[in-house]
């Protein structure tokens, strides 16, 4: 897995309740990735799945129905 960091703002999380990990609708390369991984018995932080903020969570975590590359391009423009 990554290391909490707010994809977004690079803040650390040094506090797990001031944040956290959320996971977006799968693309069809998600769940590709999750087959090979499945397959060679690896692991890893997940490319559907990011850290956020406290003051990023909540947004994000609204927007989880959406892949991670379209909730990205609206919490970026938002200006979050």
């Amino acid at each position: 897995m990554k290391p909490p960091i707010c994809r977004v703002c690079d803040k650390k999380l040094k506090d797990l309740n001031k944040g956290g990990l959320v996971y977006f609708t799968k693309r069809p390369s998600d769940i590709e990735w999750e087959k090979r991984m499945e397959e060679i018995g690896g692991v890893g932080h997940p490319p559907y799945a990011e850290w956020f903020c406290k003051k990023l969570y909540d947004k994000a975590n609204e927007l989880k129905y959406l892949t991670i590359d379209k909730a990205l391009k609206i919490l970026m423009l938002e200006g979050f």
